[in-house]
């Protein structure tokens, strides 16, 4: 048994960095891939679904960066899983992309922290280029009007669009609702709307509309 433990946690075979580098890129590349089927597969415009198709990516090199630092090691594994668990819900993030820096902050880290400093030499600048590169690129794809997100608290009981559709129509040029979760013990409903304002300069005219309905609770509005 201590036999296991010891051997368990003892560092792995040092890869060269050349086997780094072509399993990062490699894993660049099939990241791309997946994004592309999940483009694909959307019904929504690219400039919409672009900060998720840019996590995909990150996400691929990233869990392959961990992968190398692992190795077969099971006590750096169950560490990295407490790592990051503790920061992923202690970490309020808003954009997918952030969560993916979140895990590339603890993948560096630990890859330091075991000695694995090849892996970093390797993977932060392929992971700093794909970042940079498909963040110029998703420039070109936004649309003119991006989508902001709305977020509408309302009394149990009460029908949403019934209560909300006049306002949308005279604010927004188009709305979407994307999820709906309960409140307040049940006692009341939150919607999440993605939304595109008729007047993009001026969305106070719209919480005060949506503020005065009776049965609305709380508004919240983020903005791109």
């Amino acid at each position: 048994m201590l036999e296991w433990i010891n051997g368990a946690a003892e560092a792995g075979t040092e890869i060269t960095m050349g086997v780094i580098g072509l399993r990062l890129a490699l894993s660049a590349l099939l990241g791309l891939l997946v994004a592309a089927v999940y483009l694909g597969s959307q019904r929504r415009a690219a400039g919409e679904v672009f900060p998720f198709l840019m996590t995909l990516v990150l996400l691929s090199i990233l869990v392959a960066m961990t992968t190398l630092v692992i190795g077969d090691n099971v006590a750096r594994a169950f560490g990295l899983v407490g790592a990051l668990s503790i920061v992923r819900f202690r970490t309020v993030v808003d954009d997918t992309r952030d969560t993916s820096f979140v895990i590339f902050a603890v993948v560096v880290g630990m890859a330091i922290g075991a000695g694995y400093v090849s892996v970093c030499a390797v993977g932060v600048p392929i992971v700093a280029m794909v970042a940079l590169s498909m963040n110029a690129v998703g420039r070109g794809l936004r649309p003119a009007s991006p989508q902001a997100l709305l977020e509408v608290r309302i009394g149990r009981g009460i029908d949403p669009d019934s209560l909300l559709t006049e306002v949308f129509r005279r604010y927004l040029t188009s709305y979407r609702l994307t999820a709906a979760t309960t409140a307040r013990q049940g006692i009341a409903l939150d919607l999440h709307y993605a939304v595109k304002l008729t007047q993009p300069d001026a969305p106070l005219t719209l919480l005060n509309e949506l503020m005065r309905l009776e049965g609305v609770q709380n508004v919240e509005l983020k903005t791109p």
